[in-house]
């Protein structure tokens, strides 16, 4: 918003607005005043807005600028239906947060705004009531208001095609100087033809002739152009005819064999499909989206839910899902066999259904592909017409057009051929000519000796350059007469048509002249009533805002109490239920029937309870043996261990006697165990003494 109001106040200080404001003055400027502020940056656009807002209604205020916003094609808000009833409200009352946004679009775009508004003087059609359009006079009077628009809108293009060309002034100055200059010149030599022709005896007499001849030949030419429209409207409507003749023929063809029997039976069952898809399908489809959408709007409408809820969501699903599956169990197990028999009917009852619902869905699928098929053969259609210049040929058309095209292509071929002999025959031509060429140079060298010893050099080419000045000399003299009938043809035209032009216009511009005026005594009052009609728009709208306020109120009041009701019918569900388990439990519990009692939920859990405090104690019991015994069987585990550590050293000392050599001098025995095994043997002894 800071930056907004500094560019905003940044843009009314610069020329041509050339206000005075800061922060704190722009900021604290009354709303009469932010709206006079607004209507003046409106009259730079529209010189017409310029208004004291004083010395007009606010209604009168607000129409003015909602009228110049929609010609300059301004966005308001449109989130909701509300938004749009505030943004016209906060107009008429000039609130900061609507001006605002709207002094930031203006000032951005100020040349744009402009040339709009320039635009929708010429551009804005007048809106007539179609109780007027009825009269002739006054539809043909606006069909010619629509073509002078047009008219303006490409002289407009024009326009702006020329100022963004690259033409430059000084450039045109010089061309319109040269224009000036050549023109005095051709005055000039007018004139002297002029008297040349007066001097003449006959010359009245030729210049009737002349300009006789001159008329023919522009009847001539106007009449050659007839021609050629006439031949080229008879080629169209040939083409049209044939066009006709076999879409006849084809016609024909389908209705062969074709009864009134058959086409009846055609016509009822194309009527039966479509009144199944506008009585069932349709109007089923419409459902489910209407009930989609429902759907998503009760979803937009709740808050935002988080985990927690969405897990509660679940469990409640999970729960509804294992009620509904043990009433189909119990349904199923109380079924009849006449109720078997029913559903196998209304299985293939679901079954048909289900194909002729896939049918139709197939049905609008290929119809829709056949529209989409057919709008695209017609834009082909068009666009080849508007490349060729004429219409697709189809049929026998196209196959003589074929034929047509390979007589030119034979043709061609017959002419390519004789160009490549021509082009032979002007090689060997061009070769001739270079050898005349030398013979040529040669016999001038010869002469130009020859005229050296007569003492007359140059004779030769002095009388060639005066042949060729006075062809020249011929030549400009018959440019500059076909320059002068030209011009003098082309001033005539310009007359005629001149002529023509103010006849055309001229009936036309006297019945418009009574229109005028009484359009001009019609403007006030059609301008009083659209301003009631505003005003009146106006209020409506701001009943409707306050009538949708209330309705959007009620709305929330009766969502909350339909999702406390069944909040309640819920929990007077559960508790319907837990006050039928109680009634049963104090039936059963006060009954005399021992097998009645056994049944209490208080005997059956006070039977459990006795029974893991049995379980309770054995295992207390058994854990106190543990703990008693824990101590010896470490012991003993212990003693195993020490038991088979011995056993094994007793292994692999056996195990070493058996492989040990006897010495030759002291007779005495070496172990494999080495020195340090007689002196562990003891504590081995030992240890075998204490574990036994």
């Amino acid at each position: 918003m800071s930056e907004q109001l500094k560019y905003i106040i940044q843009e009314l200080n610069k020329p041509p607005f050339n206000k005075n404001y800061n922060l704190i003055s722009f900021d604290s400027v009354e709303q009469q005043q932010l709206l006079q502020v607004l209507s003046d940056t409106l009259s730079f656009i529209d010189p017409k807005q310029k208004v004291d807002i004083r010395e007009e209604t606010p209604d009168q205020t607000a129409i003015r600028i909602f009228q110049l916003l929609r010609v300059l094609k301004y966005k308001p808000p449109t989130d909701g239906g509300g938004n749009l009833s505030t943004f016209r409200s906060g107009i008429v009352q000039g609130e900061k947060p609507v001006i605002y946004p709207i002094l930031e679009w203006i000032l951005q775009r100020v040349p744009e705004l402009q040339k709009r508004a320039y635009l929708a003087k010429y551009l804005v059609k007048v809106e007539i009531p179609a109780e007027i359009m009825q009269d002739e006079e006054v539809t043909g009077l606006y069909a010619q208001y629509e073509d002078l628009m047009e008219q303006f809108k490409e002289l407009h293009k024009q326009s702006e095609t020329l100022k963004g060309s690259s033409f430059n002034t000084s450039e045109i100055r010089k061309d319109i100087v040269n224009m000036e200059e050549e023109k005095e010149q051709l005055n000039k030599r007018i004139e002297r033809l002029r008297r040349k022709v007066e001097s003449h005896p006959n010359s009245q007499k030729m210049m009737n002739v002349a300009r006789m001849l001159r008329v023919e030949r522009d009847r001539e030419k106007k009449i050659g152009d007839q021609k050629q429209e006439q031949q080229i409207l008879i080629q169209h409507a040939e083409q049209r005819t044939k066009r006709m003749v076999q879409q006849l023929k084809d016609m024909q063809q389908a209705s062969v064999g074709a009864t009134a029997e058959s086409l009846i039976e055609r016509l009822e069952e194309e009527t039966k499909t479509n009144t199944y898809l506008v009585k069932e399908k349709l109007p089923k489809d419409l459902a489910g989206k209407k009930k989609n959408v429902q759907d998503l709007q009760k979803v937009v409408s709740e808050p935002a839910m988080g985990q927690s809820d969405l897990n509660e969501l679940q469990q409640q699903i999970q729960g509804l899902n294992a009620e509904v599956n043990e009433l189909i169990e119990k349904r199923m197990r109380a079924g009849d066999p006449s109720d078997d028999k029913l559903s196998l009917f209304k299985q293939q009852a679901g079954i048909i259904v289900h194909k002729k619902d896939s049918v139709a869905e197939n049905l609008r699928t290929a119809r829709e592909e056949y529209n989409r098929f057919k709008e695209e053969a017609i834009q082909k259609r068009e666009q080849a017409q508007s490349v060729e210049g004429g219409e697709v040929l189809k049929g026998e058309d196209f196959k003589r057009y074929v034929n047509k095209l390979r007589s030119k292509s034979t043709f061609y071929k017959k002419k390519r051929q004789e160009v490549a002999e021509l082009k032979a025959e002007v090689g060997t031509l061009q070769r001739t000519i270079e050898i005349l060429q030398k013979k040529e140079d040669t016999v001038n060298a010869q002469l130009s000796h020859v005229e050296k010893k007569k003492g007359v050099s140059g004779y030769r080419e002095t009388q060639d350059n005066l042949e060729k000045v006075s062809s020249m000399k011929s030549d400009f003299d018959d440019m500059k007469g076909k320059t002068l009938e030209d011009i003098s043809e082309m001033v005539q035209r310009l007359h005629v048509q001149i002529q023509q032009k103010r006849s055309t216009f001229a009936p036309i511009l006297r019945e418009i002249r009574p229109l005028r005026e009484t359009m001009q005594t019609q403007t006030p009052e059609y301008e009083n009533k659209k301003a009631a009609y505003d005003r009146c728009q106006a209020g409506l709208e701001s009943n409707m805002q306050k009538l949708e306020h209330e309705v959007r109120g009620y709305r929330e009041e009766v969502k909350a109490e339909e999702s406390r009701y069944h909040y309640l019918s819920g929990m007077m569900t559960i508790m319907e239920t837990q006050q039928q388990r109680i009634n049963e439990e104090m039936k059963a519990y006060v009954s005399s029937d021992p097998s009645e009692k056994r049944k209490t939920y208080r005997d059956m859990y006070n039977k459990k309870i006795q029974e893991q405090s049995n379980l309770g104690t054995g295992l207390r019991e058994k854990q106190k043996s543990i703990r008693e015994m824990h101590e010896p069987n470490l012991h003993q585990v212990k003693m195993w261990k020490d038991l088979s550590r011995l056993m094994e050293c007793k292994r692999q000392c056996s195990s070493g006697m058996s492989g040990g050599d006897y010495g030759s001098g002291g007779g005495g025995v070496q172990m494999s165990g080495g020195p340090g095994y007689m002196d562990q043997a003891p504590n081995h002894l030992e240890e075998d003494r204490l574990v036994l």
